[in-house]
């Protein structure tokens, strides 16, 4: 199963005529990824009360969307809300009658019974749902990755983009950072996003050396690519570049080392890096959009947390606001997909 990248599509939340806009979207990505009337109704009920509770709890906020790939051709839809309020007891809120504003309690339990996957977390920062609804019927998988990548000023070129790759217990990853922004740094990143693809679980440096055959006469660009052995508990790593990597176990951290160089441009050398005994270990790529001062350990239970929640904790809380960015978080117990 290959899943090519796609930007997060963002919708502003500040007032309550931004509810309805943000259904007509949701609701139109639903219809145009093969939703019928019924499950494109549920995208648009989970999206009317998640955003509902920005508004009412938190005063703004956003609504972030994406289409996931199921690898059968049908596709589901993500839905993300994010808000810098003082966040809230998210149990307590799951239960049906319980308001924190006066009013009926009945959203956040509804959403998740509507939604296949669910799953929130608040902090004294604020707080951030996620919901993933499938077609009704649809017995798949979900595939526990979570990406938000973001062009600079909503720009429609974006020069981050990732890819990921899975087959039974071992799945393929890359980031790669155009230099630069816009839609030279985007002609980069899909150069090398091309060669990926097309043989995405092939032996990593004779993927960085055909990337960086297509990337030459670009820009070039940083590309950490990682493979990982389900089978095995192992991780490979090999980066050029500045691209950030991490695995976190609970309360430990690893850095992962890419080497010095533009991938299109010049780079001296390539190295693998070989990780073992990784059960349970959370996967985390991003550009240099991100902030790299982040700590999970910041953040109590974030870890245990869906990895698109991940995601966009560290995007809300990290991101440069000056670059294009791209967090991407895998969790490493792999479903055989």
């Amino acid at each position: 199963m290959s899943i090519a990248a796609s930007q997060t599509c963002v919708v502003p939340l500040a007032d309550a005529s931004d509810v309805g806009h943000a259904r007509r979207i949701a609701q139109k990505l639903a219809q145009a990824h093969g939703h019928d009337e019924t499950d494109a109704g549920r995208v648009a009920l989970v999206v009317t009360e998640l955003c509902t509770n920005v508004l009412k709890h938190a005063g703004h906020g956003e609504l972030h969307l994406r289409a996931l790939p199921r690898g059968d051709g049908r596709f589901g839809i993500e839905v993300l809300t994010l808000d810098r309020a003082q966040g809230f007891d998210a149990q307590a809120c799951l239960a049906d009658g319980y308001s924190s504003a006066g009013t009926q309690g009945i959203g956040m339990g509804a959403i998740a019974r509507q939604a296949q996957v669910f799953d929130v977390y608040a902090d004294t920062r604020g707080a951030v749902v996620l919901a993933r609804l499938y077609a009704q019927g649809d017995s798949g998988t979900d595939l526990r990755f979570g990406v938000s990548q973001h062009a600079l000023n909503g720009d429609p070129a974006c020069g981050d983009t990732w890819h990921l790759a899975y087959d039974g217990q071992h799945v393929s990853a890359l980031v790669i950072d155009g230099l630069g922004h816009g839609s030279e740094a985007e002609a980069a990143a899909q150069a090398g996003a091309a060669v990926f693809a097309q043989a995405p679980f092939a032996k990593a440096q004779q993927q960085l050396l055909a990337m960086h055959q297509a990337m030459t006469g670009t820009r070039g660009g940083a590309v950490a690519l990682a493979h990982y052995d389900g089978c095995n508990a192992r991780l490979s790593f090999t980066g050029i570049g500045n691209i950030g990597a991490s695995l976190v176990n609970g309360s430990q951290w690893r850095g992962l080392a890419s080497m010095p160089g533009i991938v299109g441009g010049q780079f001296r050398k390539t190295q693998v890096f070989d990780y073992a005994d990784l059960n349970g270990n959370v996967l985390i790529m991003y550009s240099d959009g991100l902030q790299s001062r982040w700590n999970l350990k910041d953040y109590p239970g974030l870890v245990h947390r869906h990895p698109a929640v991940i995601a966009a904790v560290l995007h809300r809380d990290f991101c440069r606001g000056r670059d294009d960015v791209t967090v991407l978080v895998i969790d490493l117990e792999l479903p055989n997909v």
